[in-house]
C-alpha cells in the first residue's frame, strides 16, 4: 500500500524534518509513505485568502493519482481516537492500493479540493501549526500500524 501525503509549505523547521523522518523510518516496508511538497502561493496584498486556496489546491488535485482514495485533513471534519486511525489503516490496507492524506496551506483547503476527498478529518480542535500537524499525522499512522500489530508503542 502507498501513502502519499500531500503537504503545502516546504520550509519546515528541522525538528519537522527530523520528527517526520523518524516516524517514517519506523514504518513496515508494506506501508510505503511519500511525502509529497506543494510551495506555498506566492502572498501578495492585492490577492484574496479564497486565490490563495484556490492555487495551492490546484497544485494539490493535480498530485492526487485518479482512482486512488484521499482524505482531507481539515478543522471541520470528524475527530478520530488512535483506535480510530488504526480501524481506518487496516481498512485501507485491504481496499485501497494508494491513498492521498492532503494538509491544506495557512489558509486552508478550497471547497474543490475537499470535494475530491472521500473523508475529511480534523487532528482536532485545537489550532495547530502546519507543521505540527505533519508530524502528528505521521506519529497516528505509526500508531495506528503498532495497534495493528500489537506493537508496545501504544499503550492503553
Amino acid at each position: 500500500m502507498q501513502i502519499q501525503i500531500i503537504a503545502v509549505g516546504q520550509k519546515m523547521p528541522a525538528w519537522v524534518e527530523a520528527a517526520c523522518s523518524d516516524y517514517l523510518k519506523r514504518m513496515p516496508r508494506e506501508i510505503a509513505i511519500q511525502m509529497t511538497i506543494i510551495a506555498l502561493a506566492q502572498r501578495q496584498a492585492k490577492n484574496s485568502v479564497d486565490s490563495y486556496r484556490r492555487q495551492e489546491s490546484m497544485q494539490i488535485i493535480k498530485k492526487v493519482v485518479p482512482g486512488s482514495f484521499s482524505l482531507a485533513l481539515d478543522e471541520r471534519g470528524k475527530q478520530w481516537t488512535s483506535n480510530d486511525w488504526a480501524q481506518q489503516l487496516e481498512h485501507w490496507m485491504q481496499h485501497y492500493p494508494r491513498i492521498n492524506l492532503i494538509i491544506g496551506g495557512p489558509d486552508g483547503l478550497d471547497s474543490k479540493c475537499r470535494e475530491i476527498c472521500q473523508q475529511t478529518v480534523s487532528l482536532g480542535r485545537m489550532t495547530m501549526p502546519h507543521a505540527l500537524a505533519r508530524v502528528v499525522l505521521v506519529e497516528q499512522l505509526y500508531r495506528a500500524w503498532s495497534i495493528l500489530n500489537g506493537h508496545p508503542y501504544h499503550r492503553e
